[in-house]
Formats: structure tokens, C-alpha cells, sequence
């Protein structure tokens, strides 16, 4: 699966934008990231298990409910960090 990585999470990544992913979960998918890049999946998730406040993660065009979501093998799977500020 293709993961889509936002620019905050680009220090984990190496700095690229796109990296390839495993899983047929969104969990699935983040722990693989997380072996292949350290660091990453506390980033998204928090100790209690759910998707960060300000993090927004995408299924295709669908908005990813939880981390127990299935995916589709074709879709692709976009990290975005939200931004916030005045």
C-alpha cells in the first residue's frame, strides 16, 4: 500500500513524502511503518491507542474512523498533520 506522509512527519520518513506499507488494518499499516521507521507511529497515535487530535488520516478520500479500520489493498493511505495557529 502506498502511505502518503505530511511534511510534519517527514523527519521519520527520511523526508520523503510517499513510503510503502503493509496491513490490512490501519493499525496493520502504522506498525509497519513504525519497524520500517522508528518513531513514527507515536506521532499519529497516542498512548491510549487513538489517532492523535491533530492528526488526520485518510482512506482514499474517506476519512479513517479508527485504527481498526479495514483497508482496501489498492487504496491509499494519507497521514496529514493538521495545522493550527492564529
Amino acid at each position: 500500500m502506498i502511505v502518503h506522509v505530511g511534511s510534519v512527519l517527514h523527519e521519520y520518513t527520511g523526508g520523503r513524502s510517499r513510503v510503502e506499507a503493509r496491513g490490512a488494518t490501519v493499525a496493520e499499516v502504522l506498525d509497519d511503518l513504525e519497524r520500517r521507521y522508528p518513531g513514527l507511529r507515536f506521532r499519529v497515535v497516542d498512548e491510549q491507542g487513538r489517532i492523535r487530535a491533530h492528526m488526520r488520516l485518510y482512506a482514499g478520500d474517506a476519512p479513517v474512523r479508527g485504527l481498526d479500520q479495514r483497508l482496501d489493498a489498492r487504496a491509499e493511505l494519507h497521514l496529514i498533520g493538521a495545522l493550527s495557529g492564529g
